[in-house]
């Protein structure tokens, strides 16, 4: 007999895998099966997995050209998944423009502009205080003007004067007798400087009430170097007489003139052309508006005779003499 062969057991491939027999399946469940969806790497979430497919689809609509959320597109949302509000035209145009992005150039031609302007507008101020006649009316300024014209024709008469008297010394013919003649005129008109003679002649009255006490020493010795600017040739104050030596210090509840108490109200007496002396006092920004500003009550009078009665005692100098001697 010969021996039989025994088949030798199939080898199963590697890379099939083992069959095993199931359960045999009815006609009724032979169905077709689904398409299979694209497999997920082991170990991912379907969580995962979803997030992984967003990013992917905002990237691809970030690279064909779609809006970003905050340019006011609707359905975007925030981080934590909240629909963000469309911005409106304002609101876009607030965030473009705060907080503001300056560049260094952009500074240093702001500064420039704003020390250009603070310049201009100090030169304007001070150009506009330059004058305390630019806000005066047309008769103020026509009264100021013959002011000055009346001063410089009293100077010049003073001039023609001295100059007759030259002339009347020069062509007398008894020059010693002409010389003591002017010399005693020229003694009286002195005197009245001095105030160790009284005068009398035309001028004006101010009055100056104080009942606030706040009219100082020095607003009175600038109403009387405007007197004097504007021709005044004796002035008297209450019971003092002005001379070229006086001198305004306060004291509590008045005034001292050289040395003596004097009280509101101050009166003036003071000779000389009203024509002259009342314009100056009330010119704009004057001694008037000064002294009203200050809340006390000014008036003045022109009168046809003026008389001050005040005299000094005439000192003979310590140091100074004549240069004739």
């Amino acid at each position: 007999m010969g021996t039989e062969e025994t088949p030798e057991p199939e080898k199963k491939s590697e890379s099939q895998p083992e069959r095993r027999p199931g359960p045999e399946r009815s006609p009724a469940d032979r169905r077709p099966m689904p398409p299979e969806s694209p497999r997920t790497p082991a170990g991912d979430t379907g969580e995962e997995a979803e997030h992984r497919g967003s990013d992917k689809e905002s990237g691809e609509a970030g690279q064909s050209g779609a809006k970003p959320a905050d340019e006011g597109t609707s359905g975007a949302a925030a981080d934590d998944g909240t629909p963000l509000e469309p911005r409106t035209g304002r609101q876009r145009l607030v965030a473009g423009l705060w907080p503001p992005r300056l560049t260094r150039a952009q500074l240093i031609v702001a500064l420039l502009l704003f020390i250009l302007g603070l310049g201009l507008a100090i030169q304007v101020r001070s150009t506009s205080d330059s004058s305390a006649l630019r806000g005066a009316r047309q008769e103020d300024l026509v009264r100021i003007l013959d002011e000055l014209d009346n001063r410089s024709q009293r100077l010049t008469d003073e001039q023609r004067r001295l100059e007759g008297q030259k002339t009347e010394l020069e062509n007398s013919s008894d020059q010693a007798k002409e010389a003591r003649k002017q010399t005693v005129e020229k003694e009286a008109q002195l005197g009245v400087l001095a105030g160790t003679v009284g005068a009398q002649g035309p001028g004006i009255n101010l009055t100056i009430d104080d009942p606030h006490h706040s009219v100082e020493a020095d607003k009175l010795l600038d109403t009387i170097q405007e007197l004097r600017a504007a021709g005044a040739e004796a002035i008297q104050v209450n019971g003092v007489r002005v001379v070229a030596n006086t001198y305004f210090s306060d004291l509590r509840g008045g005034v001292q003139v050289d040395g003596k108490r004097v009280t509101q109200p101050y009166r003036f007496r003071v000779i000389g052309k009203p024509e002259d002396l009342e314009p100056a006092l009330n010119i704009p920004g004057g001694v008037v508006q000064t002294l009203e500003k200050e809340q006390a009550k000014v008036s003045v009078t022109r009168e046809e005779k003026i008389v001050v009665d005040a005299l000094r005692e005439a000192k003979r100098p310590d140091y100074a003499r004549s240069s004739s001697q």
